[in-house]
């Protein structure tokens, strides 16, 4: 009854507030890692922009996005060389989640105004650049590596691939220890929760993959 003894300016004004104030109140939910749970930002979050990354944190993104996408390309191979059931299911969950985290890495980067591949000339690289190469993205397999990969069937393919891709995770686990030991490197809260998740995530796999190559022996 009170509504209606003011003016219809009046209350289209009240009504707006109200909307105003309930989409205020209402909590934001940012998506988390892939596999993890989102989380509530606060309003102070959400109206602070991102902060300028460190050029650590760029090579980091930058350098996990090419670390992620050798993984992608092992299980390709897994697909059609590989002869276990399990690994096969247990490589398509890693093809996943790192083709999704690299979606992410790439989006994290150009809101930043930043490339998403390094500046490097593969076709002319000296030993020193291959070296530093190594040193942003350990645990890289070799083209050695890959070729024999590619080459082997059944059995013997599980196991280059169990043996490579526990290297591979092992160089992951490294440039994540590298980045937080870097002075101001991995301050980013975003860039942190996505480094601590790839760290607890691929240190569990290790564990599956280790338990997988176990079996082997039996």
């Amino acid at each position: 009854m009170a509504l209606c003894s003011r003016s219809p300016a009046a209350s289209l004004f009240l009504l707006s507030a109200i909307a105003a104030s309930a989409q205020q109140s209402a909590p934001i939910v940012q998506p988390g890692a892939p596999g993890q749970p989102g989380r509530l930002l606060t309003e102070a979050t959400v109206r602070t922009p991102p902060r300028a990354p460190f050029n650590a944190d760029v090579e980091f993104m930058q350098g996990m996005i090419m670390h992620h996408s050798q993984a992608v390309d092992m299980v390709a191979l897994l697909r059609t060389r590989g002869k276990s059931p399990a690994l096969k299911s247990f490589g398509e969950k890693i093809s996943i989640s790192q083709s999704d985290e690299i979606g992410f890495m790439k989006r994290w980067l150009e809101s930043r105004g930043k490339p998403t591949t390094m500046e490097m000339d593969h076709s002319h690289m000296s030993a020193a650049d291959m070296k530093n190469m190594n040193m942003l993205m350990p645990g890289m397999l070799t083209p050695q590596q890959m070729s024999a990969l590619a080459k082997a069937r059944g059995a013997q393919f599980d196991h280059l691939f169990l043996t490579g891709m526990i290297q591979h995770h092992g160089g992951a686990l490294t440039m994540v220890d590298g980045l937080f030991k870097t002075p101001g490197a991995g301050q980013d809260p975003v860039l942190f929760d996505f480094a601590t998740d790839i760290d607890n995530t691929q240190s569990a796999e290790i564990k599956i993959m280790r338990g997988m190559l176990d079996k082997e022996k039996q």
